[in-house]
């Protein structure tokens, strides 16, 4: 039986959301599938990627093949590096603990790219914020001096009409 890892779309018209799975390649794209590997939201920014890491292996290891986008995901996740270090294990240049060091390694880089472009996102969400806010102050100051000579004459004209 051919397996793929690929995506299963869920969520609604526009607000797309997907599971990615392991599932016989002639199943439906949303139909049966083997088992459940994570989930991908693409509407956050930075997008959200759950991922079972060490399933993900195991069905590279048995021989499934993921798609084009299933596999940059398990690119970004890791996946396709610790398969990697995984059959170095097996041919023995490498021993598990070098295996797992170098694959930590590459997560704490990995984590820290990841919370640097979301605090970035941040900065500018707060920057935008804080103009807008003094855009909107000024709009307002002005229509407030456009609004007051308008009162005192009318209160002029008012005192000369008493007189």
């Amino acid at each position: 039986m051919p397996v793929k890892i690929r995506l299963q779309r869920h969520g609604k018209k526009g607000k797309p959301f997907y599971w990615i799975v392991a599932a016989d390649s002639r199943a439906k794209r949303d139909g049966k599938f083997l088992e459940k590997l994570g989930i991908y939201n693409p509407n956050t920014n930075p997008a959200t990627v759950e991922l079972n890491i060490d399933g993900a292996v195991q069905w590279l290891q048995n021989g499934a093949q993921p798609t084009d986008t299933a596999k940059n995901l398990l690119s970004y996740k890791g996946a396709l590096l610790k398969n990697h270090l995984v059959g170095g294990v097996k041919k023995g240049a490498l021993t598990e603990e070098q295996a797992e060091e170098k694959f930590n390694a590459w997560l704490e880089e990995k984590n820290a790219k990841v919370e640097a472009k979301a605090e970035g996102l941040s900065e500018a969400q707060a920057k935008a914020k804080a103009e807008a806010l003094a855009a909107e102050k000024a709009v307002n100051e002005a229509r407030i001096a456009a609004a007051a000579p308008v009162v005192e004459e009318e209160t002029a004209e008012a005192t000369n009409e008493e007189e």
